[in-house]
């Protein structure tokens, strides 16, 4: 015998619940700027969704024990990272309206950091696209490859060219 779910609420209410339970949407990169077709890929993702975006700039620990308890502040160094492109990327999800969350994780391991910060998150789909100007061939493929294997979400990594 078939069973009737009759859903006594508007159809509008129904569709605020169902984005609101939406799980969010990561944008990561390893200190360098965001490529352009990652950034909107994530973008458009979480705006048809309604999630929020976790905007994830991984950055590289150096091993230097004194710098890290001395002045942890100053570790990374300006140059090392491209800090003012990612918050560009922020400022433009949030301008668009998308909740945005901009991370700046410091691990001696980032790839395996952003797999973790992924499933601490809950995330729906992770996006990796580092600028591939800016970081080497040999560490994005196998950044793309570990992300790819580990990640608990669905991937989307930037296309080469």
């Amino acid at each position: 015998m078939r069973q009737l779910l009759d859903r006594r609420r508007p159809g509008a209410e129904i569709l605020r619940e169902e984005r609101s339970r939406s799980r969010p949407v990561l944008l990561g990169t390893l200190s360098v700027r965001v490529e352009p077709t990652a950034e909107r890929m994530a973008i458009d993702t979480a705006l048809e969704v309604g999630s929020r975006l976790i905007l994830a700039n991984m950055v590289a620990l150096p091993p230097y024990p004194l710098t890290v308890m001395v002045a942890p502040d100053h570790v990374t160094l300006a140059h090392e990272e491209d800090l003012d492109a990612v918050r560009g990327t922020a400022a433009r999800a949030a301008a668009l309206g998308i909740a945005t969350e901009l991370l700046r994780v410091r691990s001696p391991r980032p790839v395996t950091a952003l797999i973790e910060l992924a499933h601490d998150r809950g995330v729906g789909l992770l996006v990796f696209g580092p600028d591939r100007s800016r970081i080497s061939g040999r560490r994005f493929r196998a950044a793309a490859k570990v992300v790819r294997r580990d990640a608990p979400c669905l991937v989307w990594v930037a296309p080469t060219g």
